[in-house]
């Protein structure tokens, strides 16, 4: 199909200057009329266009979607085809290969990230998780499913696109077994090699990973090389692990040799999740709560408990900007909590994963809570997402994870 015959979308004046910085958002309120894209199907792509004519690139478009277009290409020559996007898909999976050694459990996909907006894509040992997240991403479903299955050693490809947003496409929630053959109720095994574990047994964390309902896809991949830095300062501190979910913390601080670990969540499916992964790695699982979080810690606060190590790592609190303002006081209670519980010479690890609050919001949050707990806090180190959650410079919104290391004097 020629440049002239592609279906257009023509932008606002002015509103081209986040495009020509590669950001890949088209946002609805960005494009001039009611019927640009003509001639595109949902999910297909089209041409995107300055208000002066000037070619910008190629989106895939949903006219559905707050974003209404999601650039794939801003060369004029690059052609969006079956032959482009699995091209960007071996791209990604080779980049990762050098996690092999440490982790069978890793993310190949980080959409935006490696050019391939809206799919994500997670392994764990012998079954890959897609999601599929936007109309763009559908239209390449079964090329991409067919590449994933045809991976040396994957023996399923399952999906988890049941997520807000997906929603937020104008899309029907889907899982289900893509390729392959998989029991929903099987959990998959994997390992983390751990940089702290010498002397204590293989070196290795086992995990047990519930790919059919677990959050996201089944396990905090993005939280691997914190998890390395909590193994490094457990050793003989007594540990409060809250937000929990299946106790990676807390199996990476036990496995360290921790005097003590406390595992706090409010899901009784995780916490069995969790209890199975503390089995698997020869620690004991007396330590577990269900509970709520916010009501845990005041009954500890109450109770004057008193920990070396807490390790606060919240769901997304903040969605969107609007948001903000209830997510931080969330934020500053919890961390509030924190310091009131925690020792002298003590260490608070304490994360968002909201890319709504910035890290400098964050740590203006932290310290009004050490400020209103009376606590005198160092920083002494920052956390972030591992190396196959890459950031993309021209997008900003990849990064998400952020995390303090905090001493209290």
């Amino acid at each position: 199909m020629s440049v002239m015959t592609e279906p257009t979308l023509v932008l606002r004046r002015g509103r081209e200057k986040s495009v020509l910085r590669r950001h890949p958002w088209v946002f609805a309120g960005a494009v001039a009329d009611a019927q640009a894209g003509a001639g595109a199907i949902v999910g297909g792509t089209v041409v995107v266009r300055a208000s002066d004519g000037r070619f910008l690139g190629r989106a895939a478009y949903n006219p559905d979607a707050p974003i209404t277009a999601r650039m794939l290409t801003f060369d004029e020559d690059e052609v969006v085809h079956e032959s482009l996007v699995l091209g960007r898909l071996e791209r990604a999976v080779l980049a990762r290969h050098g996690l092999d050694a440490v982790t069978d459990a890793q993310r190949l996909v980080f959409a935006e990230s490696d050019r391939l907006p809206g799919l994500v894509v997670d392994r764990y040992g012998p079954v890959v998780v897609c999601q599929f997240l936007t109309a763009g991403a559908e239209q390449w479903r079964t090329p991409v499913v067919s590449w994933l299955a045809g991976r040396p050693g994957v023996e399923a490809v399952v999906e988890r696109s049941d997520t807000s947003a997906r929603r937020r496409e104008g899309l029907a929630d889907r899982s289900g077994v893509l390729a392959g053959e998989w029991d929903a109720a099987r959990r998959v095994e994997v390992f983390e090699r751990s940089l702290a574990a010498e002397g204590r047994g293989d070196g290795r964390w086992s995990f047990v990973i519930d790919v059919a309902q677990g959050h996201k896809t089944g396990f905090y991949l993005d939280q691997r090389d914190s998890r390395q830095l909590v193994s490094c300062l457990a050793p003989g501190r007594r540990v409060l692990d809250v937000f929990a979910y299946t106790g990676g913390f807390s199996v990476a601080a036990g496995r360290a040799g921790a005097a003590s670990v406390t595992t706090v969540d409010s899901s009784r499916p995780a916490l069995a999740v969790a209890a199975e992964n503390l089995r698997a790695n020869g620690l004991s699982d007396a330590g577990l709560v269900q509970a709520d979080a916010f009501q845990d810690l005041r009954r500890r606060r109450d109770a004057g408990e008193r920990f070396d190590l807490i390790v606060l790592d919240p769901p997304k609190l903040a969605h969107s900007e609007a948001q903000v303002a209830r997510a931080s006081r969330a934020y500053k209670d919890i961390n509030w909590l924190a310091c009131r519980l925690l020792e002298p010479g003590g260490m608070l690890v304490t994360f968002s994963c909201s890319a709504a609050i910035a890290p400098e919001l964050f740590q203006k949050i932290v310290f009004g809570a050490a400020l209103d707990a009376g606590a005198d806090l160092q920083v002494v180190g920052r956390l972030s997402q591992p190396a196959d959650h890459p950031v993309l410079l021209t997008v900003p919104e990849t990064a998400y994870l952020k995390g303090l290391v905090c001493r209290r004097l």
